[in-house]
């Protein structure tokens, strides 16, 4: 499990060195004010991205018991029925970002001082967004048949490009934000289309039809891959809608309190993202395996990721903790006090609680390979409307401030695992009764 979950922590790390490429150069070059429009347009894009990514994902599973059973005829179904479902949902997805940009951005509560910048920053982003959808389709694909490189390699490629991009459009040419915009498009659009590429030419087992007579016979397993895609993306956005909310308030701090959260929250990602990704390579196991009838597997996996991702969490803790001045400082010029302060504060209290997010990654993963889609969405919901809730009920109080935002996300976490443990013993006790 983690010789298959090492490239796709690699791979995720260099998706975030390129999101955090961005945070830096623009940062650096264009100040704080460029810094928190694109740290704005980061929660927003993500939100977006993950109906997407969370239908993948949903797909995925289907595609890694369908993959453990040896069942190829439904595999092309699902395969056929999953890419234009999503195909659809991204196109009218892109359509409406574009015609309701600026009431999008008016719920944001983005300050007049940086509204320009975000504006055009979306604007040129969101024509990227088709590619997104095209390299997690096939990078889900492609894991779910056991190749975890492939996608890694791609976005390597692209990672370089978008630095190289980066430095040649915001430093050389100095087109300003648009700039970094454009390398990131770029970027996507080599990716997307390279792994597409890749898939149909080397794995001819994974190639299927878009014909309308094929979409149409399709029709046996879309129900199933709209139930599984949903309830994936359902969880992703929820998740994504609530930090999305959070980001909201944090606006009403101001432009110092907007510029922190953005930098921390980039450390903050990128530190528990192996983890994620550790959960991921651990859904796909316990799929796989129960498509092939080894519950022996499903039983120890289970053990083993516990372990892994919670001793992983610790050690990431500590580092965070302790270094949480010097990464600041990565992102943000040293005079800029205020800022610093406020990044150090959110990082020392969610370093500290790097378990909670651990194991509920698990519990997300877990849940969906055991045909439970619908279960990690209610954990999602528990944690981010714990979040929300607590933030806006004592965030507005003067006496406490924007700490309280810091502290609901981990009391979220732990509120969320609970509920997952619970949940299980509840289906173990369950199943135990009807073997009786």
């Amino acid at each position: 499990m983690l010789l298959f979950a090492g490239p796709m922590i690699l791979g995720n790390l260099l998706q975030q060195c390129y999101n955090i490429v961005d945070m830096l150069i623009v940062g650096r070059a264009l100040g704080a004010g460029a810094l928190a429009a694109v740290g704005s347009a980061y929660s927003l894009m993500t939100f977006l991205t993950s109906v997407l990514i969370g239908m993948c994902m949903g797909s995925g599973s289907l595609f890694s018991y369908s993959i453990g059973k040896r069942d190829t005829a439904r595999l092309q179904y699902e395969m056929t029925a999953s890419f234009s479902f999503i195909g659809i949902v991204t196109i009218v997805m892109n359509i409406v970002v574009f015609v309701c940009m600026k009431p999008i951005l008016n719920i944001l509560q983005i300050p007049e001082d940086i509204y320009g910048m975000m504006q055009e920053y979306v604007w040129y982003i969101f024509w990227g967004i088709f590619f997104v959808f095209l390299y997690n389709y096939f990078s889900f694909l492609l894991r779910a048949a056991g190749d975890s490189v492939v996608s890694l390699v791609f976005l390597g490629i692209s990672s370089g490009l978008n630095i190289v991009l980066d430095l040649a459009l915001v430093y050389g040419i100095r087109m300003g934000i648009k700039g970094a915009a454009i390398a990131t498009v770029i970027s996507q659009i080599v990716s997307g289309i390279g792994i597409c590429i890749y898939t149909w030419m080397k794995m001819p087992e994974l190639r299927f039809s878009l014909r309308p007579e094929r979409i149409k016979e399709s029709q046996s397993v879309m129900g199933e891959v709209v139930r599984y895609s949903a309830a994936s993306s359902i969880q992703q956005s929820v998740m994504n809608f609530g930090i999305l909310m959070i980001q909201g308030l944090v606006n009403s701090f101001g432009t110092a309190v907007m510029a922190a959260f953005a930098a921390a929250v980039k450390i903050d990602s990128f530190a528990y993202m192996p983890a994620q990704e550790f959960a991921n390579a651990f859904s796909i196991f316990i799929s796989q395996n129960r498509g092939a009838e080894k519950e022996k597997r499903v039983q120890k996996g289970v053990r083993s990721a516990v372990t892994v991702s919670a001793a992983f969490c610790i050690c990431v803790s500590v580092l965070i903790y302790f270094g949480a001045g010097y990464l600041m400082l990565a992102f943000i010029d040293g005079s800029e006090h205020e800022i610093i302060r406020v990044g150090i504060q959110y990082l020392h209290i969610e370093g500290a609680f790097y378990c909670g997010i651990g194991i509920l990654f698990l519990w997300y993963g877990y849940y969906r390979a055991v045909g439970r889609p619908e279960m990690s969405v209610v954990l999602t919901v528990i944690s981010l409307g714990t979040r929300v809730l607590l933030s806006y009920t004592l965030a507005p109080i003067k006496s406490i401030g924007v700490i309280a935002i810091w502290w609901s996300i981990p009391i979220g976490w732990f509120l969320a695992d609970v509920t997952g443990y619970v949940y299980l013993q509840y289906m173990n006790k369950k199943a135990k009764m009807c073997r009786n």
